[in-house]
């Protein structure tokens, strides 16, 4: 029997093109190839699609974070889940067979947003992780609030800057957010890898932080800011009828004096430490992550989801945020928590493609 064929997809048309690239050069060393057939395919900054080319670069190299490279054959995706098409310039499309499952190790807009997910149901092609809807109100922060507060979960206390609202009626935005009390932080609603996020301590700073979110996103979250620790736990689908696994509950802490959790200390060496488990009271650890499976269920989450709390010095535990497709390098933190529970980084990435590929195309 021929092995199931797994298309690797990354890059994208958003800010965290570079992320997407780490956490598929990650993926595709994690692979067991003498069980799978891997295609890695490249989304490029300007939306194409290419066969990744032989010498593709994932990882950041003298401070310079890579992009997909183009000079790879064009590809197209036909409905059905027929053959996969390469359209090499000046040479005749080579087949390169029926893809089984699609691996997207993508983020943020047009990608983990449910974008690339609404395209695969289309074509009838089996995918790894979160549905459409899941993927859609998990990327907007906005929505996933509402959602996880419906279900019970406490979440911080916020405000939302629609671009209309923005344009017109600034001053209001802006009262109302000072009734949350300074300092504040200003996220894009729909952006991850704390991309666009700063902290503002008064009026001219908050508008600042406003405008600077505006560039990534239009919706805009001002958040009041919650003195704890950073408590996050993933929660992994089970296969059949089983509910959904949670890890053990790590803390995240920030080195070099950032004032939060940035772009360079999610990404960059030596800026980020992760304890599991963290140290906090053995009934808060299972309060994470029974906290967590629900938040993974209010959103009909599948494959993995990494759940973002605080931990207040009172002893509150409140939802920051979760996320559909997390950073999934090797030395992320989702997968660094499924080791130190017990499943190293190939049999995560194991247990998510066979997870994709018992499901069936179409509605779930």
């Amino acid at each position: 029997m021929s092995k199931p064929r797994v298309a690797v997809v990354f890059g994208g048309r958003n800010s965290e093109h570079a992320v997407s690239l780490m956490g598929a050069g990650s993926v595709l060393e994690a692979i067991d190839r003498s069980k799978y057939e891997v295609v890695p395919i490249g989304i490029a900054q300007d939306g194409r699609w290419v066969l990744a080319a032989s010498d593709q670069r994932f990882a950041i190299e003298s401070g310079e974070l890579p992009v997909v490279d183009t000079s790879g054959a064009a590809l197209a995706l036909p409905a059905g889940g027929g053959p996969l098409v390469a359209y090499d310039p000046g040479s005749i499309p080579v087949e390169l067979g029926a893809v089984d499952v699609v691996f997207p190790v993508m983020h943020g807009p047009f990608a983990e947003d449910g974008t690339i997910q609404g395209l695969l149901e289309m074509a009838g092609v089996r995918y790894v992780g979160s549905g459409v809807l899941a993927s859609a109100v998990g990327m907007d922060k906005a929505h996933m609030k509402t959602v996880m507060a419906a279900a019970g979960l406490p979440v911080g206390r916020h405000v939302v800057v629609r671009d209309r609202d923005w344009r017109l009626d600034r001053e209001r935005v802006l009262k109302e957010a000072e009734e949350l009390g300074y300092p504040l932080f200003v996220k894009p609603a729909r952006a991850g890898s704390s991309q666009g996020i700063s902290k503002a301590h008064d009026r001219a700073q908050l508008e600042a932080a406003v405008e600077f979110a505006r560039q990534h996103d239009p919706k805009v979250l001002i958040e009041e800011a919650i003195v704890g620790r950073e408590i996050e736990c993933a929660v992994l689908e089970s296969p059949g009828d089983e509910p959904a696994a949670a890890s053990l509950a790590g803390e995240v802490r920030v080195e070099g004096g950032q004032e939060f959790f940035d772009f360079e200390a999610k990404y960059y060496p030596d800026q980020m430490s992760l304890t599991v488990p963290a140290d906090i009271p053995a009934e808060t650890a299972e309060e994470v992550r029974a906290m967590a499976v629900r938040a993974f269920d209010a959103l009909d989450c599948e494959g993995l989801s990494r759940v973002d709390f605080f931990y207040t010095p009172e002893g509150r535990l409140i939802l920051n945020e979760i996320n559909t497709m997390p950073g999934f390098t090797s030395l992320s933190v989702a997968p660094q928590l499924w080791a130190a529970s017990g499943l190293s980084y190939p049999e995560l990435v194991d247990r998510l493609i066979q997870l994709a590929l018992a499901k069936s195309p179409g509605l779930r």
